[in-house]
């Protein structure tokens, strides 16, 4: 069972961003699917079975890719913060990527820095494919980024995203995103790789 419970739990949207880098080596990946919903619900569920095991919460690490309008493609990035780039509730006066009656969460979830030789960004997230200028705040563009963020926020665990900058975020992103794949996991296993040699 501990074996399928790792201190440093990798998630990612989907095996293709993966491009099976880390299987090879035999590194346990959670692929939560695409979107805010699945990507609550994959990684709710895998926190409960290291509560129901009776383990400590793991070191939640967000592999992914992202488009970007102020990063060049290629660029790896570390997302210190994120926001919902479409939650929009202006209708009733509250501020563009603020959840309204949230609690004490809030609007801008930001967590400290693992990999400091990487640039820091503003990761902003929606159910959406952006192809477009976003009106939030924000460096790079995901669909997952903040719901995963928001779980580990409310659950109480140590939460790190890294995204790579697969295209523009423009009219030619969804053949950029395809095309960028393969680096972005050799990069994100390194990475990854780095952070094991660092605790040995």
């Amino acid at each position: 069972m501990t074996e399928a419970l790792p201190r440093r739990l990798i998630v990612m949207a989907l095996e293709l961003e993966g491009q099976g880098v880390f299987e090879r080596r035999g590194i346990p990946v959670l692929y939560c699917g695409v979107g805010k919903v699945n990507a609550t619900h994959a990684l709710t569920r895998r926190l409960a079975d290291y509560r129901h095991a009776g383990h400590a919460l793991p070191h939640v690490i967000n592999f992914g890719t992202a488009g970007s309008r102020r990063h060049p493609t290629g660029t790896v990035v570390e997302c210190g913060a994120f926001v919902q780039r479409d939650m929009d509730v202006s209708g009733l006066g509250v501020p563009l990527g603020t959840t309204p009656f949230d609690g004490d969460v809030p609007a801008r979830l930001e967590f400290p820095a693992v990999f400091p030789q990487l640039p820091s960004a503003v990761c902003g997230t929606g159910d959406s494919f952006a192809t477009t200028e976003c009106a939030v705040e924000c460096d790079v563009l995901d669909m997952e980024g903040y719901a995963l963020a928001k779980v580990c926020w409310l659950e109480r665990t140590r939460f790190t995203a890294v995204k790579c900058v697969t295209d523009g975020a423009d009219h030619a992103a969804g053949a950029d995103w395809q095309s960028n794949l393969h680096h972005a996991a050799e990069r994100f296993l390194q990475l990854y790789e780095h952070l094991e040699e660092n605790d040995s």
